[in-house]
């Protein structure tokens, strides 16, 4: 089966590697957000998922915006992949992208959909007290994380859990129900649920406001806010942060 992979941070990394040393997908291009300029050199660092993918000896494309980006939208036409892989990549695709591919793209997300869409559904499950959530794989649409479902996967959530550590355990999660999913997909094995969006609940992009501590509220809900946007919260003392 042949993969295009397109994803951005930590959280895709298992998922990749997974699909790089799965010996019925063939992951034949990466594409991933452009380089940044981070830390006190002010260095342009490649996303983790370009590391990989340098690696693996994989072409890499890094458009800035790949529903306006000629080159990659005919790099991808040219792929004649099977199926686009998803995983936190950070930007929409647009419908002509989604037509693609044989089986179409495939996206895992961190949330049991309809639950959390967005960008951030970690950190609010958390911040929320929720006793568990889980990965999601779909079929994607136009909309926001609105695609049919393919298959879930439940994780539970301690007390003591942050995002990080939620997080890690998510990605090896959703690394697993990847490749179940393209394997039930290319066998025909796997029926498509639409969303109930009765039941939806979003997940929006994590504000600066987001991280200021109130003392008014409850302490579980502090605790809750604490570890949902672990390190990032703040308060301050008279006049220091």
């Amino acid at each position: 089966m042949k993969i295009v992979f397109l994803g951005t941070p930590q959280f895709a990394v298992p998922s990749l590697e997974r699909l790089l040393h799965h010996e019925a997908c063939d992951v034949v291009a990466v594409v991933t957000q452009p380089d940044k300029r981070r830390g006190r050199g002010n260095d342009l660092i490649p996303s983790p998922i370009k590391s990989v993918a340098l690696n693996h000896h994989l072409p890499v494309w890094q458009p800035h915006r790949i529903k306006k980006d000629p080159e990659v939208l005919a790099k991808l036409r040219q792929a004649e992949a099977d199926a686009f892989v998803v995983v936190a990549y950070g930007q929409i695709l647009s419908q002509e992208i989604l037509d693609m591919p044989r089986l179409g793209c495939v996206n895992t997300h961190g949330s049991l959909l309809p639950k959390y869409r967005g960008a951030a559904p970690i950190q609010w499950s958390l911040f929320y007290g929720e006793t568990e959530t889980g990965i999601t794989t779909m079929l994607m649409d136009a909309g926001m994380d609105t695609g049919a479902i393919l298959l879930k996967s439940t994780v539970p959530i301690a007390l003591s859990d942050n995002a990080l550590d939620l997080a890690k355990v998510l990605s090896s999660t959703a690394a697993d129900l990847l490749v179940e999913t393209l394997l039930g997909l290319e066998a025909k094995a796997l029926q498509p649920v639409p969303q109930d969006n009765q039941q939806a609940t979003y997940a929006p992009l994590i504000q600066k406001a987001n991280y200021l501590i109130d003392w008014s509220k409850p302490a579980i809900a502090l605790h809750n806010q604490i570890r949902g946007f672990h390190p990032n919260c703040v308060t301050t003392l008279r006049t220091s942060r």
